[in-house]
């Protein structure tokens, strides 16, 4: 229905599963990595766990796409079983035969252990996953951790993976069962998305479905955001709404109330406080996120310079960051602090000029391109920068410095303690770049085509979504 009219090739936000549209976030990724590792092992159990929504079933369908040819693998969807149809359904799933009728539990294990065995004479190797395995009943369980035992004097015959929802962890931290938590070699607990995270998430869809500029306003993603808890199902169900939202209005963008209308109509804000309960106790238990790397992102240019190749912003020797993480300080940074200008004051210090408006500075101001920046940026390194001179990072390496492009936090660019090219969006989704010179807790100063300008970090951060460059 609005696809023609945001100039869409297809609905970008459909919940069901499509592998165009797989979004690995650092989290995803890592889940994904430790079934990987786990099967590679060969061994115990491995158990994938996340609240509803949160994409457990989407890195089940990954992993299928990216295991060995020597894997054979039983996947069962539907575990709500007795002991005898869980194990008929392992070997329907591994194509053994069976004996006509309603076999037994014996003939059925004696079948499957010499099917494992001659697999493995083979050089096979062979997995049983097991989705929704909160439903399993303990006797099934029980009847799980008995197949375990299938193995010869090296290496167990059977690797098998328990994914499901957080009651999983209840289930498996009961005394009955600890026989079999002791055999988890491994677990992964799945976290809904951070803000920066599903701001990603929400322009690689919009992005593979077509989408030739930025349809979504900076608010209108905090607020999907915050509406949908970071939970994937929720930002489609939620931005899907805001796109219908916007198309009965006539509206080329998606703003921040929009959102908000769209939230309400699915239940968004209800659902929200569930997940801010796990939100706030997974910043307890974990702290913060670590750094893992996005590819294929550039800065964004702004109007009055939309040619990458004219820009210089794609450099080869670019360090880009996921943008649902904290970056975490890597050894190149700690090589970049050496700043050839005075470092950040350590203790906040009181701004005695009037504190402008962002707003104001990046609407009215014809120097906030992204060449005036990099001629700022390479003026306070001592450096010589042209615009008709090829590539900005290109300059840069011929002058004896490297272009960093990272995602991060305030916090990050405190600890970094280095002027950095700051990439603003506005409301409409235009970009503009601005050098940040210094930096407190409270304000900032902003070098704008050499003009100096004081603002809050509080403005500041409504048109910052973590983008960066430093030199």
């Amino acid at each position: 229905m609005y696809t023609a009219f945001f100039g869409l090739s297809e609905k970008p936000f459909t919940i069901t599963p499509d592998p165009r549209y797989l979004y690995l976030s650092e989290r995803h990724s890592e889940a994904l990595a430790h079934l990987v590792f786990g099967i590679e092992e060969s061994g115990g159990f491995i158990q994938l766990t996340g609240e509803v929504g949160t994409g457990k079933t989407t890195i089940v369908r990954t992993l299928l796409g990216e295991l060995p040819d020597d894997v054979d693998v039983a996947l069962i969807l539907n575990p709500r079983l007795t002991v005898n149809e869980f194990l008929q359904t392992i070997c329907e799933e591994l194509k053994i035969k069976l004996a006509i009728g309603y076999p037994k539990i014996k003939p059925m294990i004696d079948a499957l252990n010499a099917y494992l065995l001659e697999a493995h004479g083979r050089g096979r190797r062979t997995v049983l996953i097991v989705d929704e395995a909160q439903n399993l009943d303990p006797d099934v369980l029980e009847q799980v951790r008995l197949l375990t035992n299938l193995e010869t004097t090296r290496q167990k015959l059977l690797q098998i993976i328990l994914i499901g929802q957080t009651e999983l962890q209840h289930t498996l931290a009961r005394s009955d069962l600890r026989q079999l938590a002791q055999r988890i070699t491994g677990r992964y607990h799945l976290e809904p998305l951070s803000r920066n995270e599903t701001i990603g998430y929400i322009r690689h869809r919009m992005n593979i479905a077509g989408a030739s500029r930025y349809v979504f306003t900076t608010g209108a993603l905090k607020a999907v955001h915050r509406y949908s808890g970071g939970v994937p199902r929720l930002i489609n169900v939620i931005a899907d709404r805001a796109l219908l939202g916007a198309y009965s209005k006539e509206q080329p963008t998606v703003s921040r109330s929009i959102v908000k209308a769209a939230a309400k109509e699915v239940g968004g804000i209800d659902m929200r406080a569930r997940w801010l309960r796990v939100a706030v106790a997974t910043a307890v238990a974990v702290g913060l996120a670590s750094t893992a790397f996005w590819a294929g992102r550039e800065l964004p240019l702004t109007a009055q310079s939309k040619d990458p190749e004219q820009t210089g912003l794609q450099a080869t020797s670019i360090a880009i960051a996921d943008p649902l993480s904290e970056p975490v300080l890597e050894q190149p940074f700690e090589q970049a602090l050496e700043t050839p200008i005075e470092r950040f004051a350590e203790e906040p210090t009181e701004v005695e000029v009037p504190v402008e408006a962002v707003a104001t500075l990046i609407a009215n101001n014809a120097g906030t391109g992204t060449d005036n920046a990099f001629e700022m940026m390479f003026g306070l390194w001592g450096a010589d920068f042209g615009a008709a001179d090829g590539r900005a990072c290109d300059q840069a390496t011929a002058q004896g410095l490297e272009c960093v492009f990272q995602r991060g936090s305030w916090a990050h660019l405190m600890a970094l303690n280095t002027p950095a090219i700051l990439s603003l969006q506005d409301e409409t989704g235009v970009g503009y770049q601005v050098v940040l010179k210094e930096l407190d807790a409270e304000n900032a100063l902003l070098s704008i085509a050499g003009d100096e300008h004081h603002v809050t970090v509080d403005d500041l951060s409504d048109y910052w979504l973590g983008e960066y460059l430093i030199l």
